[in-house]
């Protein structure tokens, strides 16, 4: 299986690669500052809604066109089950948050992801206790967002904290999705699996924006041109142009690469919001935004060497966390990092990479 993932390392094209990890990396950084755009004179639920639906009806038909067997009821109860966690209470979260909290703090805030899949993933009924170096990067992390939002701040410099607990919880539900996911019966094609959680979290937001009254207090005349640009680019790159990139790049990139992605899209979305929207870009923003994305790294780094508790399964890791094998069932044994299924942050998709890591 190495040699064969090496062929496909050789076969891969210099600029498809540096073309795919552009889209991956400024794509999904500047994925935050469209929200912001889009969600100036459109509802937060129903643009998100909008937003998977289509995108969903893309990737979920593409791939039925290419061969994608008919999903079972089964799979398509755990791309609901996704769906909701990732999309509704990830995404959604994030999109009504931007209401009042810059696209780049929201970003950073989201990198928390990592510190709950750490706590997620030490509770019953099969705990994995984290190292003394993981709960080293927990804390650090937590000191950053801390420091990101500084709710001691009585100034107009503070984050709202409100619009900033919901971030940080909408991280908390991307880390119980990701969790989930480890073992949810879902199709074997990424782009099937992929188009089934974004329509089932399409469905879930329109029906959540529609329960709020979104709808009623929605003018379509007072629509601007930037929000519709922004749902534009959230469908068109957001969910399809990247997404596609980032599971091409999971065949052919080592995967320790392209996680690199979880690091660079926070800052990204830094420098946008600061260049483009005119946001804020103080030295606790800059710490702060430093602090965690370090946390985030010094996990990752603990998770490749080995860094959970003697006797416990690997694990306090994020995107690409190793699935334990199903109830301990003899023979079958865990596959590397690389193969575990993977949450995106942005488009909240769950694909299931096929190589090894290098």
């Amino acid at each position: 299986m190495a040699e064969t993932f090496g062929r496909a390392l050789a076969a891969a094209p210099r600029w498809k690669l540096v073309a795919a990890f552009a889209a991956v990396y400024l794509v999904w950084g500047s994925t935050y500052l469209a929200i912001r755009f889009a969600i100036e004179t459109l509802p937060p639920f129903l643009m998100a809604g909008a937003r998977f639906l289509v995108a969903g009806a893309v990737l979920y038909g593409w791939a039925r066109l290419r061969g994608a067997p008919r999903p079972r009821l089964l799979e398509w109860r755990s791309a609901a089950v996704i769906g909701g966690m990732l999309l509704l209470g990830g995404n959604g979260g994030v999109v009504w948050a931007q209401k009042t909290v810059p696209s780049g703090v929201a970003a950073v805030l989201v990198a928390s992801e990592p510190l709950w899949i750490v706590l997620l993933d030490w509770l019953p009924p099969r705990p994995v206790r984290p190292s003394g170096r993981v709960l080293i990067g927990l804390g650090i992390g937590l000191a950053g967002v801390a420091l990101l939002v500084a709710p001691w701040e009585a100034s107009g410099s503070a984050v709202d904290p409100v619009g900033a607990i919901v971030i940080v919880l909408a991280a908390a539900s991307w880390a119980a999705g990701s969790l989930y996911s480890r073992r949810a019966p879902l199709p074997g094609s990424p782009l099937a699996a992929t188009g089934m959680q974004m329509l089932a979290g399409g469905v879930l937001l329109t029906a959540t924006g529609l329960g709020a009254g979104e709808a009623a207090r929605f003018d379509p005349a007072a629509v601007s041109a930037a929000s519709l640009a922004g749902l534009a680019y959230l469908v068109v790159f957001g969910s399809l142009v990247a997404f596609t990139a980032y599971v091409w790049l999971l065949r052919h990139a080592p995967a320790s690469q392209v996680a690199t992605y979880a690091y660079v899209n926070p800052v990204i979305a830094v420098i946008l919001g600061w260049a483009v929207a005119g946001e804020a870009l103080g030295v606790r923003t800059v710490v702060g935004a430093a602090v965690i994305v370090g946390a985030v790294a010094l996990l990752s780094a603990v998770r490749r060497g080995g860094g959970a508790a003697r006797g416990a399964p690997a694990g306090g890791g994020t995107r690409r966390d190793v699935p334990p094998p199903p109830r301990l069932r003899p023979v079958r044994r865990a596959p590397p990092p690389a193969v575990a299924r993977a949450a995106c942050p942005t488009c909240g998709a769950i694909s299931e990479p096929e190589a090894p890591a290098a």
